[in-house]
């Protein structure tokens, strides 16, 4: 498990499918700072309170010049409902259902929850600098505040 990314690698490059069809990958920002924040299912509680908080920071964020991307298994036909539906303006990726970018940073793992054993995404969110390596991780995330914790982060960067 040594293996997978840290702060200091490479962010893996691996393409994902965005709600209207087209291809997204961490190189395509390239010379500014990115943060991806991977969440596990569209329209959950906890998923539906971190897309809206980074939301409600993009132009803070913008005025750091960071960009943003919320990532999920969740399909483009999900993700284009769960943005209209609470007016999201952060972009949104599908990332691939094998061997996708959650699958290289470890975070696509077994979970549990009532004795049941599920493939589930770990709340996990990357800070990339401008040459595309990882400058900060935060995992297990707990969603008060955190993109607030992000947004501090980024701007030190």
């Amino acid at each position: 498990m040594s293996d997978l990314p840290a702060a200091g690698d490479q962010m893996p490059d691996i393409a994902m499918e965005t709600p209207e069809g087209g291809s997204v990958k961490p190189s395509d920002f390239r010379g500014r700072k990115l943060v991806v924040f991977f969440y596990p299912k569209d329209n959950t509680p906890g998923c539906t309170t971190e897309a809206k908080d980074f939301t409600a920071l993009k132009p803070e964020f913008e005025k750091a010049g960071v960009e943003l991307l919320g990532v999920s298994k969740d399909s483009a036909k999900k993700h284009q409902n769960f943005i209209a539906k609470h007016d999201l303006k952060t972009p949104l990726a599908t990332d691939p259902q094998e061997d996708g970018l959650s699958d290289a940073l470890g975070i696509w793992t077994e979970k549990q929850m009532y004795g049941k054993t599920y493939m589930g995404m770990v709340r996990t969110t990357y800070l990339i600098d401008e040459k595309g390596k990882i400058a900060q991780v935060w995992n297990k995330v707990k969603v008060k505040g955190h993109a607030e914790d992000v947004l501090e982060a980024a701007k030190a960067l």
